[in-house]
């Protein structure tokens, strides 16, 4: 059971390794990536309708079900079949079910851009694997004519949809029209990613933020040496895991720029390195350091060649620009990173990034950001307020590149190394005007009030 104040939130884990389970069914919760189609078919028929069959069986009373991304889509159907009418002839409605009254109990949020990360079917398995779970026109007509597309299920049986961040939803919209859909910007838990030095910091001047984080709007009136004394803490906690891990040792008064994340293509962990002449240049003049972390899906082959070629080029760069990859990213390393470091680094390919959280862990350490204008950022950029665009929103991707290093030549490291003064009120406002909004707070306050009071039919086609 999760604790909260008051009460407790059960989680409930999926397992299908039991003895009374065919041996072939076993494994099929094992591992979250692997196998083929009818394998990912199988572990959503247990997470849709395997878990709605669970809350009934434990007795848990559902007003409102949220999936989140399509692979629980499952699940409405399962509802849609308790709710079964006469085919209607008025208006040449031959509907067998309510759809309604799955509407309005059903939220669905979309998690990606990304068409690949959009599961879908083929019928012909669908068959083998579900039988006359529901009758197959009518799952053609929720789902597709030709192959069962889960977000569309997903759609079709949901009463409020939502992508998350501003941009995403619009990237929705244009990827499936004809439907509603609404953003609710992700957010992150502040106690959680706070580092203790800056959370003592927190608890003398605004001792209400763990449970109000706006209130984190106030702390930009604080002394710079205050900044500075709290991020020292988690830049030493930074640098001794990197000697730790990598037997590599940073110098503490140098820029760090972070980058830590899931290494796949679109996330394009390599742009800062495609020009290491350049790059070498800058630091000639004005010196940093660099820290990668991250891990790639099993088979993403992309992924792999990514981390590959960061450490080549950590090889080549080697005297010039100190450049480590730390390998065992997890969750106790993404602390040490999104506070550790002195500039957050993010260049996703337009329009693939729908929300991102490490730039908002990393605000509220006072970790600003430089980062490409897509996903959350084109809500949280403030040029030189909270952290500053890579190019512009129309700037062409293959100019991204140039635009970054441009930005941290001419504008960020000397501001860094020249105008300490500067460099604190841009941490303060990545705290004030970023790390108070991108909470979970105010994430969970705008589903509660849009999504799970407000849930109404009149989603679908």
């Amino acid at each position: 059971m999760l604790e909260r104040p008051g009460g407790a939130i059960p989680i409930l884990l999926l397992d299908t390794r039991l003895a009374e389970n065919d041996r072939a069914d076993r494994p099929i919760t094992d591992r979250l990536y692997g196998g083929d189609d009818a394998w990912r078919l199988c572990q959503e028929i247990v997470l849709g309708i395997g878990g709605e069959k669970m809350l009934t069986a434990l007795g848990f009373s559902i007003r409102t079900y949220h999936m989140n991304e399509g692979h629980g889509a499952l699940l409405p159907l399962a509802l849609l079949r308790r709710h079964s009418r006469p085919p209607s002839h008025v208006a040449g409605d031959m509907f067998p079910y309510d759809r309604e009254r799955v509407l309005e109990r059903c939220v669905f949020t979309t998690h990606t851009p990304v068409e690949a990360g959009h599961d879908q079917f083929s019928y012909d398995l669908v068959r083998r694997m579900l039988g006359d779970f529901v009758e197959m026109p009518v799952l053609q007509q929720l789902a597709g004519t030709d192959r069962l597309n889960m977000t569309r299920l997903a759609l079709n049986l949901s009463g409020y949809v939502n992508g998350v961040a501003e941009r995403h939803g619009e990237t929705t919209q244009r990827m499936f029209p004809g439907y509603a859909i609404r953003s609710i910007t992700n957010g992150v838990h502040p106690e959680t990613w706070v580092h203790p030095a800056f959370a003592d910091l927190y608890d003398r001047t605004c001792p209400r933020w763990r449970h109000e984080p706006e209130f984190l709007c106030s702390v930009d009136t604080l002394d710079r040496q205050d900044w500075f004394t709290a991020h020292d803490a988690a830049k030493a906690a930074l640098l001794d895991r990197v000697r730790d891990l990598t037997g590599q040792s940073l110098d503490p008064s140098l820029p760090t720029l972070g980058f830590a994340r899931r290494m796949t293509a679109y996330k394009r962990a390599t742009l800062i390195l495609d020009d290491p002449q350049r790059l070498a240049r800058i630091a000639a003049h004005r010196p940093f350091q660099i820290v990668f972390a991250g891990k790639t899906h099993p088979h993403d082959r992309d992924g792999k060649r990514l981390i590959a070629r960061i450490i080549d080029r950590a090889r080549l760069l080697k005297g010039k620009v100190p450049i480590v990859f730390l390998p065992d990213y997890d969750f106790s390393l993404a602390r040490n990173l999104v506070a550790g470091a002195d500039l957050w680094v993010n260049t996703p390919l337009p329009p693939m990034e729908a929300s991102g959280t490490s730039g908002m862990k990393a605000a509220l350490n006072g970790v600003p950001s430089l980062s490409v204008l897509d996903g959350w950022w084109v809500e949280g950029c403030m040029e030189g307020v909270t952290g500053w665009a890579i190019g512009t929103p129309d700037m062409p991707p293959s100019e991204h590149g140039h635009a970054m290093l441009d930005k941290l030549e001419h504008v960020i490291l000397p501001l860094f190394h020249d105008d300490r003064a500067g460099w604190a009120r841009v941490m303060a406002g990545a705290v004030s005007k970023c790390g108070s909004i991108f909470t979970s707070h105010r994430m969970m306050r705008r589903y509660a009030s849009e999504a799970y009071l407000d849930c109404m039919p009149g989603q679908g086609q």
